[in-house]
């Protein structure tokens, strides 16, 4: 259903209100709801007079909206205003909207986990030049989330937002470098690229990808894979890496259980091999 005025819009958000109001686990999402009513309340009986100004408030919000209970499934109705204004955004050639509804169907928090649905919306996105989508699909593809890997086609996606500074594509590309998919392996060309993200660390970028790369780093002092094996560096890379996905995972972010598992596991192995290596 589109909203395509502010009338619409008031409604939209009244009702998406309502359907959380009693529910402790929507807090951000009634406040989020409930700043935007307050901005348009009075705005309600009158017509758009700037459809580009209304399109930017509406990505606005559903941007705000998106990110709100991150732990949790979405409600219903917030899930369909969502959907909706992505909807009438993509209409407009909005790549954001596209990237952000592949997305939804990525992680299923609308309501319905769909690879196929997801991968559609993040190529459209990625054709009208947004690199977020061009690397999402990187991970359709590098884990065959619709059905075969392709390691070629999900390598050239994360060379693409490497070239765009992306952080999580450049370290994709040192793995395939460290495991040889579709490039030759070179473990020290991995090194180099994961020793290059983690130089690049910084405050506005650290709680996003920070975890994975400090994981890398402490995977490949541990192994010497690229580098002089040193266990300390392993350690203290891992314990970084550890409090970082303990952060993912508080914050919603699931897929990270696996990660968060290799790395505890990886730190009983070094203080193993450091017992009996390393102490008097």
């Amino acid at each position: 259903m589109r909203v395509d005025n502010y009338a619409v819009l008031y409604r939209r958000l009244e009702i998406a209100r309502d359907a959380i109001k009693d529910d402790e686990r929507y807090a951000e999402s009634r406040q989020c709801l409930e700043t935007f009513m307050d901005m348009y309340g009075d705005r309600e009986d009158f017509e758009v007079d700037d459809e580009k100004q209304f399109s930017s408030e509406k990505l606005e919000i559903a941007m705000e909206l998106h990110d709100t209970d991150p732990t949790v499934e979405m409600q219903h109705d917030v899930a369909a205003l969502l959907t909706d204004i992505y909807d009438d955004l993509i209409a407009e050639g909005n790549d954001d909207a596209m990237c952000n509804l592949g997305s939804l169907y990525y992680t299923g928090r609308g309501g319905t986990q769909d690879y196929e649905k997801a991968a559609y919306y993040y190529e459209m996105a990625s054709k009208a030049g947004n690199r977020q989508a061009t690397e999402n699909l990187g991970y359709i593809y590098y884990y065959g989330r619709t059905g075969e890997v392709n390691y070629e086609k999900a390598f050239h996606c994360f060379l693409k937002g490497a070239l765009d500074n992306h952080l999580r594509s450049l370290y994709k590309v040192g793995d395939f470098y460290r495991n040889g998919y579709y490039v030759e392996k070179d473990e020290k060309e991995a090194f180099r690229i994961y020793k290059l993200c983690y130089d690049m660390l910084d405050e506005t970028n650290t709680s996003h990808v920070g975890a994975d790369i400090c994981m890398r780093m402490g995977d490949c002092y541990f192994e010497g894979i690229g580098t002089e094996k040193d266990l300390l560096e392993a350690l203290e890379n891992m314990h970084s890496a550890e409090e970082l996905f303990y952060v993912r995972l508080m914050d919603g972010d699931f897929y990270q259980k696996e990660n968060l598992k290799h790395v505890i596991e990886r730190e009983e192995e070094i203080r193993k091999e450091i017992k009996e290596t390393m102490l008097p």
